[in-house]
């Protein structure tokens, strides 16, 4: 196929030798199938933030570090400079989580390097070599699906061990392969220290899959996880090797009505995104 114009500058380079297909198109970025030499990887192209329709991004931008002084400095006051500092912040910050929650433990594409607004890295294909389908896009039995929550589960605790959360994580950022489930898409990864909604997020993250996989084992949507995980974490008893129960038992203590009405419109707003997604999924 014709290469893409965001393309043109790693095949002129050599690093990308064909664009095979396009493979999606995201709120943040168009992946394409392409070959380096003997491999066949995928190239996630990102759009630029006035095309990007990811909602928020500041909220999850809070804490993270940019260590050139010059840098920040041109980020904080939106100058063109700053702009594009910003943009390459938010690409580098994918390659980081990647690595940083790959070494953790965590099933998630290798990545071969960022160039241009191009991330190449690993194609997640199938047992017969076809792309892997998203989770959204799997049926399972219920054994299968408390299985895979049990190591979507595992894959959260040791992200956060490692001091992230995904942040985005729905039905839609997983892929599933002969091996189980592979976590995608983390341009939006959080610091957990040092961002506010670090908790809500990864709460947030846990329901998702919780009411996805819930869809085929009932039982899980009573399940506590995500109170339990953030739980341990901020007693520093979360570990990477940490037995989850799923059970979580809320201090007794006065209600936080305002907190509650925070929970639900926000819960509602993603919602409102979720089944937004699912639209576009069907239209694509």
């Amino acid at each position: 196929m014709k290469i893409p114009k965001r393309l043109q500058p790693l095949y002129d380079d050599g690093l990308v030798d064909e664009v095979i297909s396009r493979l999606m198109s995201g709120k943040e970025a168009d992946v394409y199938v392409v070959r380096c030499g003997k491999e066949i990887r995928a190239a996630k192209i990102y759009k630029e933030a006035a095309k990007r329709s990811f909602k928020q991004a500041v909220t999850y931008q809070e804490g993270r570090k940019v260590r050139n002084s010059r840098r920040a400095r041109a980020m904080e006051k939106g100058s063109k400079f700053g702009r594009k500092q910003q943009e390459e912040s938010w690409q580098s910050a994918e390659v980081d989580a990647l690595v940083q929650v790959g070494r953790a433990g965590v099933r998630v594409p290798e990545t071969f390097g960022c160039l241009e607004g191009v991330l190449l890295m690993e194609l997640i294909t199938d047992e017969n070599g076809n792309v892997a389908p998203r989770l959204s896009d799997v049926a399972m039995s219920t054994e299968q699906a408390i299985e895979d929550h049990d190591l979507v589960m595992q894959y959260v605790s040791r992200m956060l061990c490692a001091g992230i959360v995904h942040g985005d994580l729905s039905e839609f950022n997983v892929l599933v392969d002969e091996y189980g489930p592979v976590i995608i898409d983390m341009p939006q990864a959080v610091n957990a220290a040092a961002n506010n909604n670090a908790e809500s997020m990864l709460l947030r993250d846990v329901n998702n899959m919780k009411n996805y996989y819930g869809q085929y084992a009932p039982e899980l949507l009573n399940s506590q996880y995500g109170k339990e995980i953030w739980a341990l974490y901020e007693e520093g008893e979360l570990t990477p090797e940490t037995e989850l129960t799923g059970l979580f038992e809320d201090p007794t203590e006065a209600a936080d009505v305002d907190g509650v009405l925070h929970e639900i419109m926000a819960a509602m707003a993603e919602e409102e995104e979720r089944l937004e997604r699912i639209r576009e999924a069907e239209e694509g």
